[in-house]
């Protein structure tokens, strides 16, 4: 579980943020501060893996907290949920290492995007203590919530959506027709977005090689 604290001084908004983070599986909220000095402490008590903080608070801003708490050496990591839209705001979230930057108001589908977005980099970051280029490439590029972003011609998002959903629902790596099979679409349709996935850092793509002849392959949700 992905242990999360929730920073906001609104107590409402907080507890709809909370909430939003428990509907999300993997995902777990430890605690809900609403001033910089309680998420200090909190970060410092709880030792989260994310940090849910607004720029708004009380005491001080979200972003001299972050500043703290790097200058601390603290690892959290932090995704910024916040009002301000300033350029100044969002190159000094980006200048002390937050991995996203969320403007309110938002829904629900918007949020969520991002944390399935988050599981993925944090499970593929875990998964080994050194990276090829390609792996760093594909890290970069996770905290991206493909879903939302504008897609290729040719592509719609409702079949996007299938092939990951099916993607994930699987045990171990699938190939193009394993795919098509699943979801129905054609094997050509499966391979495109099979490759769209790995682009966009969401699918791995794995050769298997046999006695004779090209590699097989094969993909598999990233962070499975």
């Amino acid at each position: 579980m992905i242990r999360t604290l929730v920073v906001d001084d609104d107590y409402m908004v907080a507890d709809i943020h909370r909430g939003f983070v428990e509907r999300v599986p993997g995902f777990k909220v430890v605690g809900v501060a609403h001033s910089g000095r309680e998420a200090l402490e909190s970060v410092e008590r709880l030792h989260p893996d994310l940090l849910i903080l607004d720029i708004y608070l009380p005491d001080q801003t979200g972003l001299a907290v972050l500043d703290e708490l790097r200058q601390r050496g603290e690892t959290v990591d932090v995704i910024m949920v916040t009002a301000a839209k300033e350029a100044a705001s969002i190159q000094q979230a980006m200048q002390h290492g937050a991995l996203h930057y969320i403007v309110k108001p938002f829904d629900f589908a918007r949020f969520h995007q991002t944390l399935e977005s988050f599981r993925r980099f944090y499970d593929a970051r875990g998964a080994r203590d050194v990276f090829a280029q390609a792996d760093i490439d594909r890290l970069y590029r996770m905290m991206t919530p493909a879903v939302t972003a504008e897609l290729p011609k040719g592509f719609n998002r409702p079949t996007l959506e299938l092939v990951l959903r099916y993607l994930a629902e699987q045990p171990g790596p699938l190939t193009a027709q394993e795919v098509a099979e699943g979801t129905g679409v054609s094997r050509g349709t499966a391979r495109r977005y099979l490759e769209y996935l790995e682009q966009r850092g969401q699918a791995r793509l794995e050769l298997r090689y046999g006695s004779a002849g090209r590699p097989e392959h094969l993909y598999r949700a990233e962070g499975d």
